[in-house]
Order: structure tokens, then C-alpha cells, then sequence
């Protein structure tokens, strides 16, 4: 049997395919999830962990001569997400207010959309891109939680950046970018790290999601998500061209809603009651827009990936 050939075909398949079948288990058999010891862990619980080891293998790939392109790529990225949500979330807040328009909410809006699945951008960034697109995830870790949605709603004053979570995201990156640049044959044995880890930490974050809450969302949650892929897609895309990135077509890779965006509404109303009335819908639609980016985002990445290999291999 062909498996990991047919897994290739389909666009982000090393991703999407095991996320997929998470979602899928833990929608009609979650009870499989929950044997407990490792079977847990591996398919339930372990997604960081797995996570924690593939940005180590990445980050020894990490060549200190290029350590300013991660940087720049990781800026850039998260501008361009971050400019995106916020002045979407603004416009509909000044013409329709916090109730928002065909049920989106100003919140809804700039929770899903600053905020990007690191996971499945790194994923992506290693099938497409090379190391230092991966290591763009470091910088990108900053728009993981409330605090961006906090800014561009207008209470910074009120949210703290907690230091040592990005500290605590962005050492494996450091330690193994350290350790590969002291031994290259070290480098080279955590090479396929990069790659081979990437299904074992796909499970288990789609294991996470159930199909249920694309239902409980509507139309709503499906048009957040559409959103969130094609506006930041398309825009991290133009941004790394604009950047003259070797592989601009890694950009699309933040077209996504973060996991952990889910409990942002919740973290937000209990800083402004106002905003208590629409927390409820803006989270099912929030949940319902981390399944749809994460179908629809990989699609994305690939059809530019062709676009622009085709581009390179007609200017060759």
C-alpha cells in the first residue's frame, strides 16, 4: 500500500490528513481518545510535547548566518496579520458596532483573524519553505492569545505579554539552533525531525476539534474562517514577495485561526462586560473557523507553492 505517496497527494497532506482524522475520532469516537497512558498521550494529549521536539530539530537547521532571516520573516508575518484582523474588526465595529454584520462581531473578527495556528504554519513551513521559515514561528508566537485582540480593541492598558510563554516558545528553537551550528553532523541527524514529527503533533491537535462545532456556528463561523485563510493567506503571501523571500508561497501558511483563539472571547469579556453578550456566539464561530482554516489553508499554500515553482522554473 502507498499510504505516505496518497497522504502527499492531497495539499498539506502530512498535516491535514492526521488532523483531519483526529477531528473525525473525536467527533464519532471520543471514548478511543480517552484509554489513557500513551495511547492518550499520543493521540489525545501529546501535541506540544511532539511540537517542543519538531521546532528543536528545525531550529538546529538554522544556519547563524542566516539568523536575521527568520527575524524579518517572523515581523513581517505577524504585522501583516495582526494589520489585517484589526482594521476588518474596526470597520465593522464603526459601521454596525459590537453586534457587528450578518452575525460576525467585531470580536469574533479580530480574535480568529490576529491570531495564527503556529502548528500548522510550521507544518506548512516545512514542507514549502526551509528552516528559517519555520524559525519565523518564534516571532509569530507573539499573536498566540489575547493580547493582539486586547490592542486593537483599544485596551492595551489592561493586557500583559507573558514573557516567559514566549521566552518558553522560543528557547527549543534557540537551544536547537544552537546545538546545530556547534556539530553539523548533529544538524544533519535531526534533520528528518523537521519533517517526520509533523503527523504525530496533527492528530492529536484535531483531536481537539469536533465536527460539532462547525454546525453550532452557521454560515457565520464559515464565512470567519474563509476570512481568516484567504485575507491573511493572500497577505502574508504578497508580504513575503514583497520581502523577496526564497519561498514566498511559506506567507499563506498564516491564513489560519489559532487553537487556543477558542477561549479568547472569554478572556476578553472579563475585561470589558460590555463585550459579555457576544461571547458566546463569537466563540462558536471562532471554533468553527480553526476547522475551516485548517482544511482550507494547506489547499491554499499548495495551489501557490505550484503557482510560484512554476514561475521560478519559467524564469530558470
Amino acid at each position: 500500500m502507498n499510504i505516505l505517496k496518497t497522504v502527499k497527494k492531497v495539499p498539506g497532506g502530512l498535516m491535514i490528513v492526521p488532523l483531519l482524522l483526529g477531528v473525525l475520532t473525536n467527533t464519532f469516537f471520543p471514548q478511543f481518545l480517552e484509554i489513557g497512558s500513551f495511547s492518550s498521550h499520543l493521540w489525545k494529549t501529546g501535541a506540544m510535547p511532539i511540537l517542543a521536539v519538531f521546532l528543536f530539530c528545525n531550529g538546529a537547521q538554522i544556519n547563524v548566518k542566516q539568523a536575521g532571516q527568520p527575524l524579518l520573516k517572523g515581523v513581517v508575518l505577524t504585522a501583516i496579520k495582526f494589520i489585517i484582523g484589526a482594521a476588518l474588526g474596526i470597520i465593522v465595529n464603526n459601521i454596525a458596532g459590537p453586534q457587528g454584520i450578518l452575525g460576525l462581531t467585531p470580536l469574533a473578527l479580530i480574535a480568529a483573524i490576529t491570531n495564527s495556528n503556529g502548528g500548522l504554519y510550521c507544518a506548512l513551513a516545512g514542507e514549502f519553505g526551509d528552516s528559517t521559515d519555520v524559525g519565523a514561528v518564534s516571532i509569530l508566537s507573539i499573536n498566540d492569545g489575547p493580547f493582539l485582540t486586547m490592542v486593537a480593541l483599544g485596551m492595551s492598558g489592561i493586557a500583559e505579554i507573558p514573557f516567559m510563554m514566549l521566552v518558553g516558545a522560543i528557547l527549543p528553537i534557540i537551544v536547537g539552533c544552537v546545538l546545530g551550528n556547534l556539530d553539523e553532523e548533529l544538524r544533519e541527524w535531526l534533520a528528518p525531525g523537521a519533517t517526520i514529527l509533523i503527523p504525530f503533533f496533527a492528530f492529536p491537535l484535531g483531536s481537539a476539534l469536533s465536527l460539532r462545532q462547525l454546525l453550532e456556528a452557521g454560515i457565520p463561523g464559515f464565512i470567519l474562517g474563509l476570512l481568516s485563510c484567504i485575507l491573511t493567506g493572500l497577505g502574508g503571501w504578497l508580504v513575503m514577495k514583497l520581502i523577496r523571500a526564497e519561498h514566498p508561497e511559506v506567507g499563506a501558511a498564516i491564513g489560519t485561526t489559532a487553537g487556543n483563539a477558542v477561549g479568547t472571547p472569554a478572556a476578553i469579556a472579563a475585561a470589558d462586560a460590555s463585550l459579555k453578550a457576544v461571547e458566546a456566539s463569537a466563540t462558536a464561530q471562532i471554533a468553527a473557523a480553526i476547522i475551516v482554516t485548517a482544511i482550507l489553508c494547506p489547499i491554499l499554500t499548495s495551489y501557490i507553492a505550484k503557482y510560484e515553482s512554476k514561475r521560478r522554473a519559467a524564469k530558470a
